[in-house]
């Protein structure tokens, strides 16, 4: 019966993308129907927003259209900046208004010393940030409750600015995308001294125009540390990749997070040319000399995982390789099958560049990385859900079998990017990526 009214659901939905009907029937329904099942996940993950709190949240959205659909998750990152206002004035700080400016003459080190008594706040959220964490800390640090209070409205924010920004591409939500980055990059300047690490806002100019705004975090005094390149999905922001990644900060590796080609800040559309903007991001770190040039890896997540994968194969200089939840050949067919959500196919398109449907699959087909996998001699870790939702599980498996150095970690019942045990296998990729980039190579130098 569950597996019937699954496919009776997804029929809908399909229908309602074909027809493009889907807002028309939003008004009705509600956005949850027509939005992927790990939606609230990734964000009450990221926000330490309690799950409950965030569906019923959602649960009142009624429109996809770009002003209605921005504004109203900006409505709720306008009450958590109250919060955050309230309590930075009295800690006599600026207003959260402020920091949402980037022509204001912020004072980072003053708001980070502001905020220090509360940094863990941030700095040890994890890939699963825990909803209770800052009453706990306030009981624990009464001293410090307003540096706590002030920090987690700030990050609830950026989350929710995030949420009014997904999936990108209009208006409206660019606007909300540049709000949260502001934010995020205000706090991570702010807090990384108090944190203990270096964090640069990079930008890195790309041949043909384009750029790559990400941000680089190395231990302070770094020099020639191994480094990991992190890269997102389809709709993923700097802030989703990076601030799980800092309770990760003192593993003696640096890490530099950048948002995927063809999403949120980039002007061209997507395609197998982008392999040219992660080689040019890896010349970057390679040239740094806080970054060992012969230890770099890489990690990605979703459609960032393709891109781990696809520079596995093509780039010698990578050493070790993570891909989890991987696109990279059966998927490319499956995201136009029964159950894609209308803003998905459309999101999408405009991702790749495409004019219609047809265009759609013919882009996406180019994409495959089937030919690719046994060029991959480097140690690479795949994970995903056994049950993957979004994109085709086989892929992970095949990739696995296929890769002559590779490992496969599937997580039972779980769905794509196996979110359901975010803590564990990142736990296991920061092993794995310290075992080849950190604790191997100082084997290799006793010999």
């Amino acid at each position: 019966m569950t597996l019937l009214l699954d496919l009776a659901k997804r029929m809908v939905v399909s229908a309602c993308a074909m027809t493009r009907t889907t807002e028309r029937v939003t008004h009705r329904l509600g956005a949850a129907p027509f939005l992927p099942r790990l939606f609230a996940d990734r964000f009450t993950h990221l926000g330490g927003i309690p799950t409950d709190e965030f569906r019923g949240q959602l649960a009142g959205c009624r429109s996809f259209e770009d002003t209605r659909w921005a504004g109203y998750w900006k409505g709720f990152a306008e009450q958590h900046l109250a919060h955050a206002d309230a309590a930075l004035s009295r800690l006599g700080g600026p207003h959260a208004q402020q920091l949402l400016d980037p022509a204001s003459a912020t004072d980072l080190r003053s708001l980070g010393e502001l905020l220090a008594p509360a940094a863990t706040i941030l700095a040890d959220r994890g890939t699963v940030a825990d909803p209770g964490a800052v009453q706990r800390f306030c009981a624990e640090h009464p001293a410090a409750a307003d540096a706590a209070v002030a920090l987690d409205g700030l990050i609830k924010a950026l989350v929710y600015e995030f949420v009014a920004a997904w999936p990108g591409w209009s208006p409206q939500r660019l606007r909300a995308y540049e709000r949260s980055h502001r934010l995020c990059e205000v706090l991570l300047l702010a807090l990384a001294p108090a944190m203990g690490v270096s964090i640069e806002a990079v930008r890195i100019p790309i041949d043909g125009g384009e750029r790559v705004r990400g941000f680089l975090m190395l231990p302070i005094g770094a020099e020639s540390v191994p480094t990991v390149l992190f890269t997102n999905g389809l709709e993923g922001t700097l802030a989703e990749v990076l601030l799980p990644l800092l309770v990760q900060r003192d593993t003696g590796m640096g890490m530099f997070a950048m948002e995927m080609p063809g999403t949120y800040s980039y002007r061209e559309p997507l395609s197998s040319a982008a392999e040219r903007v992660y080689s040019e991001v890896i010349d970057y770190l390679a040239a740094d000399p806080r970054v060992d040039a012969d230890r770099i890896g890489m990690m990605g997540f979703s459609f960032g995982a393709y891109w781990s994968t696809r520079m596995a194969a093509v780039d010698p200089r990578l050493k070790v390789a993570v891909s989890n939840g991987p696109l990279t050949h059966r998927s490319f067919g499956a995201l136009n099958s029964i159950g894609m959500p209308e803003i998905m196919v459309s999101t999408l398109s405009h991702t790749v560049g495409a004019s219609s449907t047809a265009d759609l699959s013919r882009k996406l087909a180019k994409l495959s990385l089937a030919q690719h996998y046994r060029k991959i001699a480097i140690p690479l870790l795949v994970i995903n859900g056994a049950r993957d939702t979004l994109a085709s599980t086989q892929d992970s498996i095949d990739l696995a079998v296929g890769a002559p150095n590779a490992q496969l970690v599937l997580y039972a019942e779980d769905d794509h990017c196996a979110m359901g045990n975010a803590q564990h296998w990142s736990a296991l990729a920061t092993r794995f990526l310290h075992d080849h980039l950190v604790a191997h190579d100082a084997v290799e130098v006793t010999r």
